[in-house]
């Protein structure tokens, strides 16, 4: 019988009663959904929910249902008027519900949709509870959004407001109420609207590029607070997806002329109507991250960014199919990471920058003089506004501290700091070919970790020679290391191991050579060979007097980040090795949009430890001539060089423990991948956990940064099938463990 009842329910779900499309519509907006939102709630596409509204297409079963329930409650909310509404301001509210975390909401459920107009019919049919009662709660503003009016043609006011949920970014500062950017978007009927983190919507009543920065800055509510306290808020980020490009009378995509320029020409007519209304953009011009000012009076900065995921701002080497996705979902992705790293300025890279710029700024307000007034003064612990030269050894081919240096001179280790990551590998032993498995292993953020608790130059460098070594001194130090034997070597306070030194790579080159002579080193690995048991005498050296730990703020607010991160997609911190591994399986299907999130945070650590050591890019630039980013005093070859070689000495030291207390010894090494021989599939096969327990100072698994992760795994089979075909026995088969795909040789480049 049960099945003949659901035989008619479905009968009658498929005729379920609608409301005209118009009507649809009215009701939707009406409670502040957007289509996306609906869509989201009924798991159907958002051109589907658009269609009925449009009346192209109509519901089909089971989505009929639950679209036709979801339309009645909203109707017995908001009955159709009996008078037509004013013309110059229908009830067309702009926003909707936002998660109790904005720049992380999902879309509503249809089940909570219902429950929530429920709560708002139950509020508004008991006066006891209901706002215009005296002596009333207050209302529902602080989790759900308050219903306003469209604003007319003539009104610059946004078009809805919302209040902000108790405990967000937006709570705590109305500046920016509405979040640190919006996608700016144009719908089906032609309507631009702005999609804020959290699920806002708002009206945008610019009909020109100058008016919509011009409402940005006023009356849009964006933007983000400093993370310092002498630093500057973010600027509002503004997105523009092709829709409104041509709203805006921009290109859709550049041309390639303009692709190469990174911008387009200076004569078009969008650049003539900014320069019109006096609004200016910075020296690289109008291209994908474009920043659009005014020149600031006293504390008073009007600036808003551009980002133009069209003209490829985006790049899907960090931020995979970001650009194309629609514009709320754009809006969520740039959101999470501008609330938990920053509101992106460009690139990674250039984010990953300007976030230490941001937490140590280079000026801030001196105590009041005489007449109590403050001045701009240093900083303490930062950069500074003015940049320092290198050191001769540290400054990259082509620096104007080598333009007497004879032409095609090539420079060698006790000429030039070449602190790099890991790239070696080895042939396998007889013994390890016996096994089965090629296990890899990669460790996380090891460059964050590499920077945590570093101390750094921050001054000029001092040269010194003949220096007594001092390990808690940052610099460059020219001293022979060739004598360090890795047979036999300290692996604790009073512990000698005799290993072999055949299967280890050195911990002094980035290509596991030993040393033959003198050669600069960063005092990382310099303090390496004395922690190995070794004496050192540095012949000369470049010191910073001037130091600090720098890095220790960046290094924290992108760990948070990326923890943060993980744990949404369920990875957290606190997992046992045989759940921390399972958890890893899959964990970027959970939730593919805070995958690319994970992704960018890993490259904003990346990108801007490389920007400190940027090299020309283009602009007609000859050996032994400035180029631009010499005059940042973020351009810190140095503090690369350190990050780099503390990096590369963490992973050279717990290989070292590992193999003193197993035997064991890696195949080959990439960067921050380790490869090893082992019996099974799963790290767990090879790494000595006791009771649960890692081995001390050696690889633990963990989603911490400087613990490892399973990178991926392949039969012995397969590496000696690909040596074999390549003739290159010591190919790094840390660089296709992952999914083993080999493309082309090895060429070590």
């Amino acid at each position: 019988m049960s099945e003949l009842f659901d035989a008619v329910d479905a009968l009658v779900a498929s005729r379920a009663t609608l409301p005209p499309p118009a009507e649809r519509k009215r009701l939707r907006t009406a409670h502040g959904l957007t289509i996306d939102e609906v869509a989201g709630a009924l798991k159907v596409r958002r051109a589907t929910v658009s269609g009925w509204e449009s009346g192209k297409t109509e519901p089909r079963p089971p989505e009929r249902d639950a679209y036709a329930r979801l339309l009645d409650q909203l109707a017995e909310l908001y009955p159709a008027p009996s008078a037509p509404e004013e013309p110059d301001a229908p009830t067309v509210p702009a926003t909707f519900t936002a998660s109790p975390n904005p720049a992380e909401a999902q879309a509503l459920s249809a089940g909570a949709a219902v429950e929530a107009a429920a709560a708002e019919r139950t509020a508004a049919e008991n006066p006891q509870t209901s706002p215009a009662a005296p002596g009333a709660a207050a209302p529902e503003a602080a989790t759900r959004p308050a219903r306003t009016t469209r604003p007319s043609s003539t009104s610059r006011r946004p078009g809805a407001k919302k209040a902000a949920p108790a405990g967000t970014p937006g709570g705590t500062d109305p500046r920016f109420e509405n979040g640190p950017l919006a996608v700016v978007d144009v719908d089906a009927d032609g309507q631009v609207l702005a999609y804020c983190t959290g699920g806002l919507v708002l009206d945008v009543p610019a009909k020109s590029l100058p008016s919509l920065v011009d409402w940005t800055l006023r009356e849009a509510k964006l933007g983000q607070p400093k993370l310092s306290g002498p630093g500057k808020d973010a600027d509002p980020l503004i997105v523009l997806t092709p829709s409104a490009l041509e709203r805006y009378g921009l290109p859709v995509a550049l041309k390639d002329e303009e692709r190469l320029a990174g911008r387009i020409p200076e004569g078009h007519k969008v650049i003539k109507q900014l320069v019109r209304t006096e609004w200016k953009l910075t020296k690289r011009g109008f291209g994908p991250w474009a920043r659009i000012y005014r020149p600031a009076t006293g504390s008073d900065r009007q600036c808003v960014q551009l980002c133009i995921p069209s003209w490829n701002a985006l790049d899907t080497r960090h931020w995979g199919e970001t650009a194309q996705l629609p514009p709320a979902e754009l809006a969520r992705v740039l959101g999470v990471y501008a609330s938990r790293v920053m509101t992106p300025r460009g690139s990674t890279a250039v984010t990953g920058l300007e976030l230490m710029t941001a937490l140590h700024p280079p000026t801030r307000a001196s105590e009041p003089d005489a007449d109590g007034k403050r001045h701009s003064e240093h900083n303490p612990g930062s950069l500074g506004k003015d940049p320092v030269d290198c050191a001769p050894c540290e400054a990259p081919d082509g620096h104007p501290l080598l333009k007497d240096l004879p032409r095609f001179h090539v420079r060698g280790p006790a000429e030039k700091l070449f602190e790099e990551a890991y790239d070696w590998a080895r042939p396998m032993t007889d013994a390890e070919c016996t096994l089965r498995h090629l296990v890899g292993i990669d460790v996380n953020m090891a460059f964050a970790a590499g920077a945590n608790g570093l101390t750094v130059g921050i001054g000029a460098p001092t040269h010194v020679k003949a220096p007594v070594f001092d390990a808690k001194l940052p610099g460059s130090w020219l001293v022979n290391l060739s004598h360090v034997d890795l047979s036999r070597v300290k692996v604790g306070k009073d512990t000698r191991a005799e290993l072999d030194a055949s299967l280890l790579p050195s911990p002094f080159t980035p290509k596991g050579e030993r040393p033959e002579g003198p050669a600069w080193y960063a005092t990382p690995t310099v303090a390496y060979a004395v922690e190995l048991g070794y004496d050192v005498t540095p012949i000369e050296a470049y010191v910073r007097y001037e130091n600090g730990r720098y890095l220790d703020g960046w290094y924290n607010r992108l760990r948070d980040a990326y923890l943060a991160t993980m744990a949404d997609l369920g990875v957290d911190a606190d997992l046992e090795p045989a759940d921390f591994l399972a958890a890893m399986d899959g964990y970027r299907g959970r939730d593919p949009q805070l995958a690319i999130v994970v992704s960018a945070v890993k490259a904003t650590v990346k990108g801007g430890l490389g920007k400190l050591r940027e090299r020309p890019r283009g602009e007609g630039w000859r050996p032994g001539e400035p180029w631009r980013a010499l005059s940042r005093p973020t351009w810190r070859p140095d503090i690369r060089a350190a990050v780099i070689s503390r990096t590369r000495i963490n992973l050279h030291r717990k290989i070292v423990k590992h193999a003193s207390f197993t035997g064991q010894y890696p195949i080959a090494v990439l960067s921050d991948c380790v490869v090893y021989a082992a019996g099974g599939e799963s790290p767990l096969d090879f790494l000595p956990y006791r009771e649960g327990k890692p081995l001390p100072g050696g690889f633990k698994l963990g989603i911490n940064p400087g613990l490892v992760k399973h990178e991926g795994t392949q039969s012995v089979l397969w590496g000696e099938e690909v040596r074999e075909r390549f003739n290159a026995p010591e190919l790094n088969l840390a660089r296709y463990i992952k999914d083993g795909t080999v493309t082309d040789v090895d060429n070590g480049e």
